[in-house]
């Protein structure tokens, strides 16, 4: 069988190009919603070897952040969430830097290392894997596998040689001209592996790495994808659902969606925990529950933006609510909602949470009032002129503010519903010496209000307005 690709090619078929598919959708999406004249033109511009290398053509099956990125980088990093398709996206890579245009051509690379946290999850995932290189070769190109030497051996020479990251000295000695490295963040010793690697890529024009991974707050990590000639793809578990299972998906929706783990191992965002944080993602999962309790009393609690435009801080709006019944110290709060907007006017955010109030049922609007003075009073009266409002001023910074609410944190007085997961990860950069994120912690700083208002200093009046006629 030649090259996949060049026997599509070759057929003179018409096909999406890769480019417009890398922003877009695989080949195989487009076949399927096609009308059927193109797809019969299609298939039937493909000459009999075409039809038979086209199973093996990647570049036409695969989801956009399955293909390499254009550019001479040096580290390629697929992120994303469990069943994302990273795995076999690092197969196919593979594939194509070793082999050529036949069977016994050579390809761009001839020395490989295949590297996973321990041996045994290298042969059992990378190599002989549903997904893995075994999985995806043709039959004329398929590798050998030879036991004793932990290494795959291509009809044309090319070597791939098993390493495990819990043995990082192993690497030291070998040299290659590419590299696929498999859930880097979980390695036990991920720097000192990573640091080896990188002395052995050391052969050929441009050796290259890929690195498949579902991310964690791991240094490692975050210094490759800080590394200039790293280039970096993602995908949520939900854009491989057609190859998923849908109970699975039914099953870790259910559970998972709108947590902070799930945001981790669905949706393949990195989330940070800066060092010192008053808050920690562990912390902030132990608190999670699905349903709040009947509630004393709710409040809505704003940050409020006073410019609005798209380069505008977020206007933090967060609903909160307690029970507030026996000793004080028995109080709990329940996080309900974040409501906040960016880069809205300020009438816009004003009526966002007016609205959040009433689609809670809240009792009382505070605001901090530190930059917007009476204009943010006046804001909220032109959409709801008897709204009962209080207005705060902020006397301490935005990390001593914040300490005594991680203190009701760690006393178990304060739980999460789901759903609020670009607050978490404000209160996970959050330190006693303030935030250490991007920005301004906007969604924080009116958390802070809500359950200062409820449960640090309960009680506190408002001011109805006074209103002619009445």
């Amino acid at each position: 069988m030649k090259n996949s690709a060049n026997s599509l090619l070759e057929s003179g078929a018409t096909m999406p190009s890769t480019s417009t598919r890398r922003e877009t959708r695989s080949g195989a999406a487009w076949l399927a919603s096609a009308r059927p004249e193109d797809v019969d033109a299609f298939l039937g511009g493909l000459s009999n070897n075409a039809l038979l290398a086209l199973p093996w053509m990647f570049e036409f099956w695969a989801l956009p952040h399955q293909l390499p990125p254009e550019g001479a980088w040096k580290s390629w990093v697929i992120m994303g969430g469990r069943g994302a398709g990273k795995t076999r996206a690092g197969a196919e890579w593979v594939r194509s830097v070793v082999e050529g245009a036949g069977p016994l051509d050579p390809g761009r690379a001839r020395r490989v290392a295949l590297v996973g946290e321990t041996v045994d999850q290298v042969r059992e995932v990378m190599v002989f894997g549903d997904s893995g290189i075994l999985a995806c070769s043709p039959p004329d190109r398929r590798p050998d596998w030879e036991a004793g030497r932990r290494r795959l051996v291509w009809p044309n020479g090319a070597t791939a040689q098993v390493f495990s990251a819990h043995e990082p000295e192993s690497l030291r000695g070998p040299q290659f001209d590419a590299a696929w490295a498999d859930e880097l963040a979980k390695w036990k010793k991920a720097e000192d592996a990573w640091d080896n690697l990188q002395f052995a890529l050391r052969l050929g024009a441009h050796p290259q790495q890929v690195v498949t991974t579902t991310p964690k707050n791991v240094g490692v990590l975050k210094a490759i994808l800080k590394n200039p000639s790293t280039v970096m793809t993602h995908a949520p578990t939900e854009a491989n659902r057609a190859y998923l299972a849908g109970s699975f998906l039914e099953e870790v929706r259910a559970r998972y969606a709108g947590t902070r783990i799930g945001r981790q191992e669905l949706e393949g965002l990195l989330l940070e925990d800066t060092e010192g944080a008053l808050w920690s993602t562990a912390a902030i999962e132990a608190c999670r529950v699905d349903h709040a309790p009947d509630l004393d009393r709710i409040v809505v609690a704003v940050d409020p933006a006073v410019t609005g435009h798209s380069g505008s801080d977020e206007c933090g709006i967060v609903v909160v609510g307690a029970v507030t019944r026996g000793d004080p110290q028995d109080w709990r709060a329940y996080v309900l909602e974040d409501a906040s907007v960016q880069g809205a006017s300020p009438l816009e955010w004003a009526r966002a949470a007016v609205t959040a109030m009433q689609r809670h049922g809240a009792e009382r609007l505070v605001a901090e009032v530190n930059q917007g003075g009476d204009l943010v009073e006046s804001v909220i009266r032109q959409v709801d002129p008897l709204i009962p409002f209080r207005a705060l001023r902020a006397g301490r910074g935005k990390g001593l503010r914040a300490e005594p609410v991680a203190a009701l944190y760690e006393q178990g007085r304060v739980k999460h519903l789901r759903g609020l997961g670009a607050l978490e990860d404000q209160m996970c950069r959050m330190t006693v010496h303030g935030y250490e994120g991007r920005g301004s912690p906007d969604r924080l700083d009116a958390l802070v209000w809500a359950l200062s208002e409820l449960i640090l200093e309960p009680g506190g009046k408002f001011r109805r307005p006074q209103v002619r006629g009445l």
